[in-house]
């Protein structure tokens, strides 16, 4: 049996795509978040799951039978609510201080470092989520949680770019390889993400520069690229990257894989295109599975958290979302099932190494200038 993912895609916006639309989240977004009222606290876990669990996420971020299925198994009534943006996630938590009523909540890895800073995470207790043993490394003791005291991998991908060999012919592979097209082959028909660290980041990269680089003349050389190269053959800045392809006017986009993946199973030439995990370096971005603080049913927050990531449930979720979970030996499930496109899922072990996770620093200012910048130059 083949598997299509992510199942319905035309019919609603991609996680990634989404995310894409809101840019890099600011520092600003929890700097409302004093230290002032105290925190409330969840009640002690014991083993025992309660009767209901609150479920905080991205919408349509999971895949409905496998909540229908815990709340079979274990008769606890999952409400699940959704949020656009990790600004929003965070301001619900802040302003709460404890009392959202939240058990388990979505963020992006990089927000994590501010998170636990102004205390909007509670610990986990691994040992109510044995399923983390089966964790593939490559996803585990992240920079923004060296330990998985706070958070495991929930969802991961990579950033890259897809071209139309009709129109560009020669083989691509890197990210200066993309900046060079946009001003020849596809001037005019080229999209960016909706994105301020991604669009800084090609330039970033082609520079040979760290993608989370602070020195403001790394990033000053970086903003020439994407303002004088990249901008004035920009046609659109877009996240949903399979509409993109689907309308034909595009012969150049950077996207995220799975993005570019649930593309090619709706064009009708999907042989015509090409995706490439650019050399140097590219983004490496994780959402997690986390509990908030002042979580009221803990219990039941673990026990969801360790069904969702069950090698049992990998390939289900990863059918409908589109993206890996992190679990080890996904990739040859999906092997079994007969995925379509699993290069693009799984990227290989040469391409993991040198990628370089996003994060957040008062650098992101200047990223968001360039951004603003490159959009006015090319009339967007």
């Amino acid at each position: 049996m083949t598997f299509l993912a992510p199942r319905g895609a035309s019919k609603r916006l991609s996680r990634r795509a989404l995310l894409a639309g809101f840019g890099v989240v600011g520092l600003g977004a929890l700097s409302a978040c004093g230290r002032t009222t105290k925190m409330a606290e969840s009640p002690p876990t014991d083993g025992t799951l309660e009767s209901k669990l609150n479920l905080y996420s991205w919408g349509d971020y999971d895949n409905p039978e496998l909540i229908a299925a815990f709340k079979q198994q274990n008769d606890v009534l999952v409400q699940v609510d959704s949020y656009g943006s990790n600004e929003e996630l965070i301001a619900k938590l802040s302003t709460s201080r404890g009392t959202s009523g939240y058990d388990v909540v979505v963020p992006t890895g990089s927000n994590i470092p501010q998170m636990l800073e102004h205390e909007l995470l509670q610990e986990l207790d691994l040992s109510l989520i044995p399923n983390f043993s089966h964790m593939d490394p490559n996803f585990t003791n992240q920079y923004f949680d060296p330990d998985n005291s706070y958070s495991i991998c929930k969802a991961w991908g990579t950033t890259g770019y897809i071209y139309d060999t009709t129109k560009i012919d020669r083989s691509m592979t890197s990210w200066q390889d993309f900046i060079d097209a946009a001003q020849k082959e596809a001037a005019g028909t080229t999209s960016l993400l909706e994105d301020p660290w991604e669009v800084s980041a090609i330039a970033l990269a082609a520079l040979g520069y760290s993608l989370n680089t602070e020195d403001e003349q790394e990033l000053e050389k970086a903003r020439s690229v994407v303002v004088d190269q990249l901008a004035p053959n920009t046609k659109a800045y877009i996240g949903n990257v399979a509409t993109g392809m689907i309308q034909g006017s595009f012969t150049l986009l950077q996207a995220f894989n799975g993005d570019a993946r649930q593309g090619l199973s709706e064009v009708k030439n999907p042989e015509d295109w090409t995706y490439v995990f650019p050399t140097p370096s590219a983004n490496l971005w994780t959402d997690c599975w986390a509990i908030a603080t002042g979580a009221p049913h803990p219990d039941s927050a673990h026990a969801f958290i360790n069904h969702m990531i069950s090698p049992d449930t990998a390939i289900e979720q990863l059918d409908y979302i589109g993206y890996p979970i992190g679990t080890k030996g996904l990739a040859e499930q999906a092997e079994e099932a007969d995925i379509d496109e699993r290069d693009l899922i799984f990227p290989t072990q040469e391409v993991l190494d040198r990628l370089e996770p996003s994060k957040q620093t008062p650098a992101d200012q200047i990223r968001t200038k360039i951004f603003a910048d490159a959009q006015a130059r090319s009339g967007a």
